[in-house]
């Protein structure tokens, strides 16, 4: 399960809370588990040697709980990149990015080559990854690079007739 899908989990199970003081007890009890949870998963992360946790970073869920906890090891940017890279193929090229706003700028990949042949995900996978392993990202901007112009070897063809007959 994704830390998206328990964040929404989480939420529909706060909002059937009704009556008097039911959603802030409720809120409470989300906050008191998350340092409960926090503090734990803090004393683990010290405990282990260094680089320890290397492969669990590519784990959504273990990713996601390091990042809510900010106990992460990698700054945002490498966690973007970390993000793009656990997609199937190669769906999204990276742009830009303003920390300031939480705007990433990207741009399908293969959008650019020609083909139209990008990645395997498609754009909200993408966001669902930068999700999990970058929250930080709080919009995404799809940028689109214009059409390539196609450059004929051959005269075009007339509107009566073909291009080699054009020429004669």
């Amino acid at each position: 399960m994704s830390a998206e899908e328990t964040g929404l989990r989480v939420q529909e199970a706060l909002d059937r809370l009704t009556g008097a003081g039911a959603r802030e007890a409720g809120e409470d009890l989300v906050r008191e588990l998350m340092a409960f949870y926090g503090e734990g998963l803090a004393a683990l992360v010290k405990a282990l040697e260094p680089g320890a946790l290397a492969r669990a970073l590519d784990h959504p869920a273990a990713a996601g709980l390091l990042v809510l906890h900010d106990l992460h090891p990698e700054d945002v940017g490498a966690r973007i990149v970390r993000a793009l890279d656990s997609l199937p193929g190669t769906p999204a090229v990276l742009v830009g990015h303003e920390p300031e706003s939480g705007t990433l700028t990207l741009r399908r990949a293969g959008s650019g080559g020609g083909c139209g042949c990008g990645g395997g995900a498609d754009e909200r996978e993408v966001e669902n990854a930068l999700a999990c392993h970058a929250p930080e990202v709080t919009s995404v901007l799809w940028r689109q690079d214009p059409a390539l112009l196609q450059i004929g070897s051959r005269p075009p063809a007339s509107e009566t007739g073909t291009a080699t007959e054009a020429v004669r």
